[in-house]
Parts: C-alpha cells; sequence; structure tokens
C-alpha cells in the first residue's frame, strides 16, 4: 500500500505542514474534534464544501512528488528555453548580477522571506536598504524625493499618470505620450486612461513640441525608445508654462552620462532600476521608480521610507507619510500598490553600493563607446541610422532585409528586435563586450555596401551637447564604503541582522500569509534558463516556459473553478484592478456602461476600494452584521439603491474578519440577480485550496496572491504576482500583451479564447521568472497536500484563538464558533481596563522574539493573527505563550506593580544598548525587559535547556520604539550628505 503524501517521509507535503500527526491530535483534542475532516466540516458551510477522496482524483493538478522528482521536472522544462544573448533593449537589458548579491540577498531567507517592514523597529535593515535605493534614484534623476520602489517602468509612468491628474493646476482631460516611449508603456497607459475616460494623445515632442490646447500632463521618454538623444528641456518648460505636470521616462544607466532629469525641469521623473544587476527574468520582476519635486511627495504612490529617531533620541528609519497606504484610506488611496518590488529594490541598491559612482559611471561610458564605435562602423559600411545622436540604442536601416540580419545576428548568438522590414533595433548593455561588438558588426557586413570596414576607437557624446552630466551623484559614503567583497558581505549581513524574518521565528501576520517558501522551490530562480530570457524572445526559445506558464494556468483553473487563468498581472493589486476593468468591459460590451458601482462589504481585503477607485468605479460600503458577516439586509439595500447602476461587489473569502460566512451563495445570488458581478479577492484563497471553489459558489473572477497562496515570497514588500481567474464571458476582456508568445488562452467548454484587454504591467506574463516557485510547490503538494496544508493551516488559527481566549476576546467566530485561517485578536476592552495598547503588545512582541500580527486592521484596536500551515506547535504555543504573559504584565500594571507611565509594555522593545547602563531606573528588572517569561518557568531540568535556548537565540532590536509623527514633521528620504 502507497503510504499517504501526509505521513511518507520523503513527502514534501511533511515538511511543508509544520504540525505532525501528534501535534494535529493534541490540538483537535483542544477544540473537541478527532479528526481535520470533522473540523472541516464544522468550519466550512456545507454549501460549498468539497468532498475528500474521489472528487480529488478528477483534479487536473497532478499528484505530489518528491523534490528530486519535482526538480527534475522543472530542469526538464528549463532545457527547453534557449538563452541567447539579447540586444532586444525595449525596457530590458542584459545585466551582471554581482555574486555577492545574489548569494547574501537573492538567495538568503533573512531577505526574502522578510514581510513589508511596517514594524520598522524589526526592519532597520531593510529600511536602511530602500533609503539608500531613494537616494540612488534621486541622485541620478536629479528629483527631490523617490518612492522606495513601484512595480515596473510602464506601471510607474500610469501612476505617474494618475499624481499629474490630481495635482495638475490646469483643466482639460487629455494627457499627452512621447510618440517615442516605449511601447509596453503606451499599452499599460491606454488602459489605465480607458477605464477613467482620460484621452491619451500621441505627441513627437522631439520634432513637434508641446502642442496647444487643454492637457494635464505629458510623458516623455528619454532617451526614446528607438535610442533618440534630444533635449528636451524646452518641452517641459512649455508644459509647465501650463500648469500641467512634466513626467520624464528616463534610463538610470543613461543618466550617468546625461544630464538628469531634475535638471532639465521634470516634474516627475519614473523607470525602472532592472539593468542595475537585476536578471532579465523574461520580463520580471523589476523593481520601478517614481520620483518627484519638492511639493509633490504627499502624492507619489505607493512607499517612502524616511529619517525618524527612536525613544531614546538615536536615529531610525520607517516607512513614512502611511495614511497613503490603500489598506488604511481605501477608496481615498492615491494609489492601488500595496505590493512594491523589495527584494529587487534591495538588490539594484546594493549594485549602487557595490559599483559606486566610480563603477556606475565607468559601465556607462563602456556602454555608450561600444554603441558609438558599433554605430560608426555601420555608418562606414553603407547603413544609415535613424538617429544622430544616442546612449546604447540604434535604429539601423536596412531597406526589405531587416528579417535577414536578425536571421544572421540569431546565428551568432544574438537576438534583436525587427521594426517591420526595414529595420533592425538593437540595444547594448554591460554585458557586451568588445569582441561582441566585432561579431555583431560582422553579421551586418554581409548585408553591408561599403563591406569589410574596420572598427575605429570612436568615443562617445556625439550629439549631446549641452545634455552631457556635469552634477555629481552618489556622494554619501555609503555608496564608497565597501569595496572589496569582504566589506560587502559583512555590510549586508549586519543590515540583515537588523531584520526579523520567517528565518528567526514566527511572522503571525493575519490577511498576509506569512509561511514557507521552501528551499527546493526557490530553486529555479536563479537558473539562467529561467532569468536570462528577454520578455520578447521568439516564442521558438521558449518553449520551456510557456509550458510551464501553460501547467501552472492549467492548475490555477482548476483549483479555483474558474474557466481562465491569466499571469499577466503582476501583483495583487494589479490583479484586482484587471478583474474589475474585465467587468466594466463586459458590461459596456452589452451596453451597459453606466454600470458603474461597486459594492465593497467592510470585510472585505482592504485593497479593493482603492482598486475599483482606479478602474474608474464608485464604492459604496456595505455593512457587517455583529457576527462579521456581509449585512444581507443592508446589502439588500444597497443594491435596491442603485438598481442599474450596480457592476459588481467585491467580497473576500473567507473574509477578511476572519470567517467562513455561511451566505456566500446568497451574496452572489443577490448581486447576479441585479444584473452585477462577482468579484472573490483571493487575498485568502489559502483557506480554500481543495476545499471549496470560488468559481463555484458563485464568483465570476478573482485575483489570486501567489506570494501568498502559493509560496512566492514576500521578499519585505515584494515581488509578487496577482494572477486572474475568469469565467468564460469575461474571458477576452482579461488582459492581454502584444508581446504574448502564446497568444491562445484555453477557456473551459469554449474552445480557444484571446484575453482582449490592454495590459496591466510591463511583460507579457507579468514577473514570470518567480512562476517556477508556485509551479514547484503545487507539484510537490499534490491534490491531497494542498487540502491537508489548508486544513492544517484552518486547524493551527482555530487552537491559537481557543487558547488565546483564555485572556483575550475573538472579535468573530463563524455559525460553530470557529474562524478560518485567521482570527481577530480584539484587544479594546483588554486597552480600556489596563491602559496597554496594541501598539504596546505588539512592540512587548519583539521583545519575546515575535514579529506582531497585523495590527488595527480591518478593526483599529485590534490584532489579527494568521499561524499558517508551516508553523509547528512549539513555535505556536511559544507565541501564545507570550501574548498571555503580556496580558499578565498588563494585570501588574493595573495592580500597580508598575507605573502606567513606565513598565516593560510602554517602554518596549528593549535594545542591548538600553539594559547595558550602568545605572537601571526602571521598577523592572532587565531580565524581565529583554528575556521575558524566562524568570517565570518552573524548575524543570527540560525548562532549563529551553530557557538557555531562548537566551542564545535572542533577536535583539537594533532601535527602541521609533517616533512616526516626528518622521513625518521633519521628512528626511535621502541619505543626508554629512551621514
Amino acid at each position: 500500500m502507497t503510504a499517504s503524501p501526509v505521513s511518507d517521509h520523503d513527502s514534501f507535503v511533511r515538511r511543508h505542514v509544520g504540525t505532525d500527526s501528534a501535534a494535529q491530535r493534541h490540538m483537535l483534542e483542544v477544540l473537541g474534534f478527532e479528526s481535520l475532516d470533522e473540523m472541516l466540516r464544522a468550519a466550512v458551510p456545507g454549501t460549498i464544501l468539497l468532498e475528500e477522496g474521489p472528487a480529488g482524483a478528477a483534479s487536473a493538478v497532478p499528484a505530489g512528488i518528491t523534490e528530486p522528482a519535482a526538480l527534475a521536472e522543472l530542469k526538464a522544462l528549463a532545457s527547453r528555453n534557449t538563452v541567447r544573448r539579447s540586444l532586444m533593449g525595449m525596457g530590458y537589458f542584459g545585466t551582471h548580477t554581482p555574486a555577492v548579491i545574489q548569494r547574501n540577498v537573492l538567495e538568503n531567507p533573512a531577505w526574502y522571506t522578510a514581510y513589508t517592514p511596517y514594524q520598522p523597529e524589526i526592519s532597520q535593515g531593510r529600511l536602511e536598504a530602500l533609503l539608500t535605493f531613494q537616494t540612488m534614484v534621486c541622485d541620478l534623476t536629479g528629483m527631490d524625493i523617490s518612492n522606495a520602489s513601484t512595480l515596473d517602468e510602464s506601471t510607474s509612468a500610469a501612476e505617474a499618470l494618475m499624481l499629474a491628474r490630481r495635482t495638475a493646476k490646469r483643466n482639460g482631460n487629455v494627457f499627452l505620450v512621447d510618440a517615442d516611449a516605449l511601447p509596453a508603456t503606451k499599452e499599460v497607459l491606454a488602459g489605465r486612461a480607458e477605464g477613467l475616460g482620460i484621452e491619451l494623445r500621441e505627441v513627437d515632442f522631439a520634432t513637434e513640441g508641446a502642442p496647444e490646447g487643454e492637457y494635464f500632463g505629458a510623458l516623455i521618454q528619454y532617451p526614446g525608445a528607438s535610442g533618440r538623444i534630444w533635449d528636451p528641456r524646452t518641452v517641459i518648460e512649455q508644459v509647465k508654462s501650463t500648469k500641467a505636470i512634466a513626467i520624464v521616462a528616463a534610463d538610470l544607466l543613461a543618466l550617468t552620462m546625461l544630464a538628469s532629469p531634475g535638471s532639465l525641469g521634470a516634474d516627475v521623473t519614473v523607470g525602472t532600476t532592472q539593468r542595475f544587476g537585476i536578471p532579465l527574468g523574461f520580463g520580471g520582476p523589476h523593481a520601478g521608480f517614481v520620483a518627484v519635486r519638492k511639493g509633490l511627495e504627499r502624492q507619489l504612490p505607493g512607499r517612502l521610507v524616511g529619517v525618524s529617531k527612536d525613544a531614546d533620541g538615536n536615529p531610525g528609519y520607517r516607512l513614512s507619510l502611511q495614511t497613503r497606504e490603500q489598506h488604511i484610506r481605501r477608496d481615498k488611496a492615491t494609489s492601488s500598490i500595496t505590493t512594491a518590488q523589495v527584494l529587487l529594490a534591495v538588490m539594484a541598491a546594493m549594485y549602487a553600493v557595490y559599483h559606486g559612482p566610480e563603477g556606475l559611471t565607468r559601465i556607462g561610458r563602456t556602454v555608450a563607446d561600444h554603441t558609438a564605435r558599433l554605430a560608426d562602423v555601420l555608418r562606414r559600411s553603407g547603413f544609415q541610422l535613424a538617429n544622430e545622436a544616442f546612449f546604447d540604442t540604434l535604429e539601423v536601416q536596412v531597406t526589405g532585409q531587416a528579417h535577414d540580419v536578425a536571421a544572421s545576428l540569431k546565428d551568432a548568438g544574438f537576438l534583436v528586435h525587427t521594426i517591420g522590414d526595414d529595420r533592425v533595433h538593437l540595444s547594448l548593455d554591460e554585458t557586451v563586450t568588445a569582441e561582441d561588438v566585432r561579431s555583431i558588426a560582422a553579421a551586418f557586413d554581409a548585408y553591408a555596401s561599403e563591406p569589410g570596414q574596420e572598427l575605429a576607437e570612436v568615443t562617445s557624446g556625439a550629439g549631446w551637447d549641452s545634455l552631457v552630466r556635469e552634477d555629481p551623484f552618489l556622494q554619501h559614503p555609503v555608496f564608497s564604503s565597501y569595496r572589496s567583497e569582504t566589506a560587502m558581505m559583512r555590510y549586508l549581513r549586519r543590515l540583515a541582522d537588523r531584520d526579523f524574518a520567517l528565518d528567526r521565528g514566527m511572522i503571525p501576520l493575519g490577511s498576509c500569509t506569512m509561511k514557507l517558501n521552501a528551499a527546493t522551490e526557490m530553486a529555479g530562480i536563479s537558473w539562467p534558463e529561467f532569468n536570462a530570457i528577454h520578455p520578447f524572445a521568439p516564442r521558438e526559445d521558449v518553449a520551456g516556459y510557456l509550458d510551464l506558464i501553460t501547467q501552472l494556468e492549467t492548475w490555477l483553473t482548476d483549483l479555483t473553478g474558474y474557466d481562465t487563468v491569466t499571469l499577466q498581472p503582476n501583483a495583487g493589486s494589479q490583479g484586482e484592478y484587471a478583474g474589475l476593468l474585465a467587468i466594466r468591459a463586459y458590461h459596456a460590451s452589452r451596453g451597459e456602461g453606466s454600470r458603474d458601482v461597486c459594492l465593497v462589504p467592510s470585510s472585505a481585503h482592504g485593497t479593493n476600494a482603492a482598486s475599483a477607485v482606479n478602474a474608474g468605479l464608485r464604492v459604496v460600503v456595505v455593512d457587517s452584521d455583529a457576527g462579521g458577516n456581509i449585512d444581507l439586509d443592508d446589502l439588500k439595500q444597497k443594491i435596491k439603491d442603485h438598481g442599474d447602476q450596480l457592476a459588481a461587489i467585491m467580497i473576500t473569502y473567507p473574509s477578511t474578519h476572519g470567517v467562513y460566512e455561511s451566505e456566500v451563495r446568497t451574496v452572489c445570488e443577490l448581486v447576479h440577480d441585479a444584473g452585477g458581478q462577482v468579484y472573490v479577492d483571493g487575498a485568502n484563497l489559502n483557506a480554500l485550496l481543495q476545499v471549496a471553489k470560488p468559481g463555484e459558489f458563485g464568483g465570476d473572477v478573482s485575483h489570486l496572491n501567489l506570494h501568498k497562496t502559493f509560496c512566492i515570497p514576500h521578499g519585505g514588500g515584494g515581488p509578487g504576482v496577482g494572477p486572474v481567474g475568469a469565467k468564460a464571458h469575461l474571458a477576452p476582456f482579461l488582459p492581454g500583451h502584444f508581446a504574448m508568445q502564446k497568444p491562445e488562452h484555453p477557456v473551459a467548454g469554449q474552445g480557444d479564447q484571446v484575453h482582449g484587454g490592454k495590459p496591466v504591467s510591463q511583460a507579457p506574463y507579468g514577473s514570470p521568472s518567480i512562476l517556477p516557485i508556485s509551479w514547484t510547490y503545487i507539484r510537490l503538494m499534490g491534490p491531497e497536500g494542498l487540502r491537508h496544508a489548508t486544513a492544517s493551516a484552518v486547524l493551527a488559527a482555530n487552537y491559537t484563538a481557543k487558547r488565546l481566549s483564555e485572556s483575550f476576546e475573538i472579535l468573530y467566530t463563524g455559525e460553530n464558533g470557529l474562524v478560518a485561517h485567521e482570527c481577530i485578536v480584539d484587544l479594546r476592552p483588554f486597552t480600556d481596563r489596563t491602559g496597554i495598547t496594541v501598539d504596546d503588545v505588539a512592540k512587548r512582541l519583539i521583545d519575546y522574539g515575535f514579529h506582531a500580527p497585523t495590527m488595527s486592521f480591518p478593526v483599529a484596536g485590534t490584532l489579527m493573527v494568521e499561524p499558517t500551515e508551516s508553523e509547528d506547535l512549539a513555535e505556536i504555543d511559544r507565541f501564545v505563550d507570550a501574548m498571555l504573559m503580556i496580558a499578565k504584565e498588563a494585570e501588574q500594571v493595573v495592580a500597580g506593580e508598575w507605573p502606567k507611565d513606565d513598565n516593560p509594555l510602554v517602554n518596549a522593545p528593549h535594545t542591548a544598548a538600553s539594559v547595558a547602563v550602568e545605572e537601571w531606573t526602571h521598577p523592572y528588572s532587565r531580565e524581565v525587559a529583554v528575556y521575558p517569561g524566562i524568570h517565570a518557568t518552573a524548575e524543570d531540568p527540560a525548562v532549563h535547556d529551553t530557557r538557555a535556548m531562548r537566551v542564545q537565540a535572542k533577536y535583539w532590536p537594533p532601535v527602541r520604539r521609533i517616533e512616526q509623527a516626528f518622521g513625518d514633521r521633519n521628512l528626511v528620504p535621502t541619505w543626508p550628505l554629512e551621514g
């Protein structure tokens, strides 16, 4: 008899799920159940619960296999990709990732398993790296303030469009786009503009200047997508003279040689940091940016790191102006971005630290010189070039022979882009050597009117004139202090030591699902067959990628109960946006374009309202009842109020209140009967896999968070992938892309269906280089393993809730008193009685060696806890014990043993420096401060061993509690030069 994947020693499932069978028996006993299946039947409404057993055998997801077998299959897929040297450009370039950065950041769980730095005291390493990123961007662009990364260059341009619309002091609904902008950027802008009723007008600024008429902003590409360099000062002045916003999309490497957009007068600069050591990755993930002049900082999308101070007055970093985050501001948010690209931003920042200003300048000059030498020999060979001035990109006129030239270059190992049959587009990068330049020239030589020309020593800069860069950059010591690999390695280790990530302990964040990102799942992202391929590579070069993508789409379609899936969105927020655009387009196709009301329950995920606004919908909130469920009476009234204006409802299931709502089918039916569509937010899909399917209980469309449910690491706030699953009637309106190598998407029962909507991200498949992580996870787990993981997550959450209820109130439970995969601990009564706030509890947990749960969301004054399936019983109990001991500490304050203004809770967290003082003036001991709970353990040898282990494994926060308001009043978003 074959062993079950759940118990087989060689099964990945056994290692992924932290609680073994003995631990689960204990947890079930505490809850009063005899089996996981019995618990699931009590927690999940019978109207949606999938049966275990034979039904799973029909799954499109294959049975789970061992780790060596999965890696062998993945390697076989990778081997079907052909890696060639790409000269295609179009926003993507070859680059060298320094090995010290690849090993110590990209492949280091201390960096990739970290969470968004909302708890600044335990995120100082990440925050310092992001401050370095912001400084790097500001220095090179000449802008005053940069955010801490966006999703890619094209979505950065779309966010800048939104910023311009909010801030321009000029009427008009027109936005001007450079005719020489990146094609993908034009497409993403078109999708964003269409959803908001904005008119895009294409202008060749270099030859036409800025036009007359009403417009609120303009995007100028610098250098142009064709490689053209021209002086945009006059156009920027013309745009700004009308009180419109001037936006420049710039290449950071080119800015090592060319005048910065800030010096040219730009209001906003956008771009990508991809060529700063980030692999091509078939298109992503890559960290974009939006940088602005002073005065626009409060309109900046995404996140901004600033310098503040801690309780002792020492410098400390934090996220500044946090009210812009849409889970706080909801429909009033300025951005739909929750997922940044933190891991890639850190890598790009460290690339700048590694090379410094001299190194970056050398790379930029080498690229420019190689391009100038190639241009010179091509001209002497009789070819005409489209542009006289350029940095790294040439467009070569080869009338009627473009495809032949491209084929010759392909034979030589290089990929180029062709424009019709008359022009070859190629871009050089830091990987191109002098020998490569000779090989490229030789490939052209067969088509030259004057063949046999030799390369000459030519320097770059022809035609740049007043655009030669004169202002310095990267002058802060951080960019010149780590020149040896020893120093760089130690700097990266020092930063990582200042953080708390999953490699140190549990991160029990509700709604955010911080669970195991297994090393086997991560292996493929470093393979060149996945990370060294250009996103526009020809179909024959990416057969393995296309097979992997098709398999993953098929598996996700089956797991969700939908008919089709697109992987184009590169974040959950982008997935929400794409799904809502599909709903709007569907209504418009039926002559019901006036449907523009989106119902958003108060129990929905926090990003929903902002995404609805960005899609041009009006948000109407639906109340919750006393049990945390959607209030059906209020829903019926809102449907009645808005009638034929109802476009959709966005529900999160299980809800953000942490319960499986029993009337979810009823909610879906009510909205459908009124002509609306049902959007089921997939943020909590990890509580549904192989247990229920949103496409079967009433959903029309959902986004999925691969960085949560399907194990792509959170990476400090990114990367993420946000695929969208939909029913067949919405399939034609899902995002497509002009460069997709696989244009047809199978829709169950519908034959081949093309996704015809505008792209929402820059690359055809979003962030495909991290898709092998989710592919590997599903392949390892199989249907049975996925159901076991879901059940184990629900068990862990209910066990945690049961134990925590000894001292705290659990805000919402389902009909049988159970929660789903997370629970909300209501601290409001606790705070009213003790004076100890949710912030005090969160900071005290740091002293116990934990990241705090999600604070004050979705209900102010609460903690939302999600233990996940990956934590073992000892770690879950350690967390619960810490919470219960914190409750006892609060009682000591109430009893007067410690003053209300001087106790270990309000003073938390405690640093090593804070307890290493000569005179200790607090009414509690140093041991209570930094080793809480250990002093109270029983006299038992095993307990002594545990105590010693806790002392040895102590996490020391690098700073005390950060002052939030001070950092906003005194915004410092870059490294000060005197630092």
